[in-house]
């Protein structure tokens, strides 16, 4: 089997077991319903998984559940052990994930030059008519 497939499957299984463990977290402080694993990154040697994680919420919430769910790593990494057979269990890392906030900049930024995609997705769809 490709390494690089076997990475990648684990990196979808690692993203699965991730958002089932958030949901099992008995941590008030952190909005379960708001935080999503967007990325897992593996290392090559499987030691390490950097987790991407999306939030809704303002910039200190978003820093703040970052916060704690690096507190809690030990936690996820228990959960990962069990759940998946692999050598060693990863040890995680989780980061903010900027690219939906940077996305909905971009397009706060083309709407006030006043470019706007749907209107011409929607004329491109006349014009086939």
């Amino acid at each position: 089997m490709n390494p690089e497939y076997r990475r990648s499957m684990i990196e979808s299984e690692l993203q699965k077991l991730l958002s089932e463990a958030v949901t099992m977290l008995r941590d008030p402080r952190i909005k379960k319903e708001y935080v999503t694993i967007s990325k897992v990154f593996l290392s090559k040697d499987k030691r390490y998984a950097d987790v991407y994680v999306s939030f809704l919420g303002g910039e200190e919430e978003r820093r703040e559940t970052v916060e704690l769910l690096n507190k809690a790593k030990g936690f996820f990494r228990t959960y990962v052990a069990k759940n998946l057979r692999l050598f060693t269990a990863p040890e995680i890392r989780f980061y903010e994930d900027k690219g939906i906030e940077s996305s909905v900049r971009v397009n706060q930024l083309l709407n006030q030059m006043g470019y706007d995609a749907l209107k011409e997705i929607e004329g491109e769809d006349e014009e086939e008519k």
